[in-house]
């Protein structure tokens, strides 16, 4: 008999398959949010719920604890004072492996209708998680509630989608026959039981907390494997409300609500390392710092480590058709939540020469002007750029943008905009500074935020060169390239291959070189430094869980 949830969710299942199979545009959560969609007080109701979280303990009850921790400030200016349970890591990985036993004797079915089931809830809590994402992130509103929400959900879906699709790959019994000549032939019969890897460690990011967590969590319980989320620091709320949420459906569905727990910490603590390396953590996944990423690579030997660290990601302008399409592409693209996205791009490689236009030939500073101008239309009237750009989430962007300024020749100086409802909000419009080629010290690492190189140019060959040097040594997520000609796209296209980044070409509308879709866009490759996996692929679910074999002789 199937289980009810299995049974409840199973058409949104085989839709989310069918969307995998297929890469076409395909989403399964609104990502307007509209209260013709969600309920008309949907918005009201969820800023409230919020609300509610300020100035008190987190309502979350979790084994093994020992004390409060919490320190959350918001990137609009000011402090979220919630408290969080602290957990004895010895006990706590012992009520965990008790829960994991019951998880793990469940069935795929089991496993996919209870994650499907939290993913539901969590959009219905939409509204109250996008206030969270927006209050601990520095995301506007309408991207804390796209990101952190919907689309988050997406990729969550998306990962269940493959884990679904693996599992099914796998035979339950097998009658297994071998001819012998003249003697009886050999016969057995088989018996396949998946077994999960373990107890998945998930550690979330400040900038991204659901959005990057989302397909480890997901791909983890979809596999029965148990769960143990690490926020950032800096950005617990959001997950905290995801791990209450699936903490409950757990219960209702008759399991121990253990199978998933939240581990909150002080920041610069050792708890991330300590845990990371327990014996009992057999999957990581990892969303943050090349520093921290490339540590639990080497160290976490006892366990499957998954990585997204930072990277480089670059833009070569040869030649364009559409130079004003192109030029407020860019300056959206980079001004896009202040540039504090993995996937926003950093270095502009242009011809000294300047570039050939359907309009006539434009010169190199005709070229960067014209970003700069576009940049100045777009966050012109503060009311808009204030829900473009967000706010800085950290003061480490804050300082290093006021480093970047001094690295080369000033283009375009970072300015503060005034936020008419948190005027303590820390909004900066993006820097652009020129660099030359020879330096590399200066752009040959990520300067996450809204921090702009242009990189004067012999020839597009030069540029396609750089790029391929940096995402080889450096990683990229992203490569944007524009030009009419064939013979630089084709090129483009090989380096993008031979260094392992996804490639876009010629983005004039309203797609964005930094945004990736669900169900059709594979964010990262893991096919250079900046990633070791890629968000989702069959490769990202298929070694959470192993297969043992039973023979029986007939």
């Amino acid at each position: 008999m199937s289980n009810p949830l299995f049974s409840t969710h199973e058409q949104l299942l085989k839709d989310a398959v069918a969307a995998i199979e297929k890469r076409t545009y395909w989403s399964a959560f609104p990502e307007i949010p509209s209260g013709k969609i969600y309920g008309e007080t949907a918005n009201e109701n969820g800023k409230a719920a919020f609300e509610s979280r300020l100035h008190q303990p987190y309502p979350l009850t979790l084994p093994s604890t020992v004390g409060q921790t919490g320190s959350e400030r918001s990137p609009y200016g000011f402090a979220l004072e919630i408290s969080y349970p602290k957990v004895d890591l010895d006990p706590l990985l012992k009520t965990v492996l008790a829960a994991q036993k019951q998880w793990r004797a469940a069935d795929p079915e089991t496993w996919a209708g209870v994650s499907l089931e939290i993913l539901q809830r969590l959009n219905r809590r939409s509204f109250e998680m996008a206030y969270a994402v927006m209050h601990t992130t520095g995301q506007g509103f309408m991207m804390a509630f796209q990101a952190g929400g919907p689309h988050a959900q997406d990729r969550g879906l998306e990962a269940v989608a493959y884990a679904w699709t693996e599992l099914n790959h796998v035979p339950k019994t097998a009658y297994w026959e071998k001819p012998q000549g003249k003697n009886e032939p050999l016969k057995l019969n088989k018996q396949f039981k998946v077994v999960p890897r373990g107890i998945g460690l998930v550690i979330g990011c400040s900038t991204f907390p659901t959005w990057n967590a989302y397909p480890g969590l997901f791909a983890n319980l979809a596999t029965g494997n148990a769960v143990i989320v690490k926020p950032h620091p800096s950005a617990i709320l959001p997950l905290a409300l995801t791990v209450e949420i699936a903490r409950q459906v757990l219960a209702e569905a008759g399991f121990d609500q253990n199978i998933v727990t939240l581990v909150a910490h002080e920041p610069d603590n050792d708890t991330p390392q300590k845990l990371a390396l327990r014996p009992e953590i057999k999957i990581v996944d990892f969303t943050g710092s090349t520093k921290n990423g490339e540590w639990l690579e080497r160290q976490a030997r006892q366990a499957t480590v998954y990585t997204e660290k930072a990277g480089v990601n670059q833009v070569v302008i040869d030649s364009t058709n559409d130079f004003a399409g192109m030029v407020k592409n860019l300056a959206f693209s980079v001004s896009l939540y202040s540039g504090q996205m993995c996937t926003a791009p950093q270095n502009f490689y242009i011809p000294k020469n300047g570039v050939e236009t359907a309009d006539g030939h434009l010169s190199f500073d005709q070229v960067v002007q014209g970003l700069v101008d576009s940049l100045n239309k777009l966050l012109g009237d503060p009311g808009r750029a204030v829900e473009i750009l967000g706010a800085i989430q950290s003061d480490a962007t804050l300082d290093r943008l006021e480093s970047a300024r001094k690295l080369g020749k000033l283009v375009c100086d970072t300015k503060t905009v005034a936020h008419s409802q948190f005027p303590d909000a820390a909004v900066r419009t993006p820097l652009v500074v020129q660099l030359a080629a020879s330096d590399h010290d200066y752009y040959l690492q990520e300067c996450f935020g809204p921090i702009v190189f242009v990189i004067p140019v012999d020839t597009a060959e030069q540029a396609l060169e750089l790029a391929r040097m940096t995402s080889l040594r450096c990683g990229s997520l992203t490569f944007a390239v524009y030009s009419t000609k064939e013979s630089v796209l084709n090129a483009a296209g090989e380096i993008a291959a031979e260094a392992g980044v996804s490639l876009s070409c010629n983005l004039t509308g309203g797609v964005y070189v930094n945004q990736s879709a669900a169900f059709s866009d594979y964010h990262g490759t893991g096919a250079n430094p900046a990633a070791n996996a890629s968000l989702t692929d069959s490769a990202f679910v298929a070694n959470r869980f192993r297969i043992i074999e039973t023979r029986i002789p007939v």
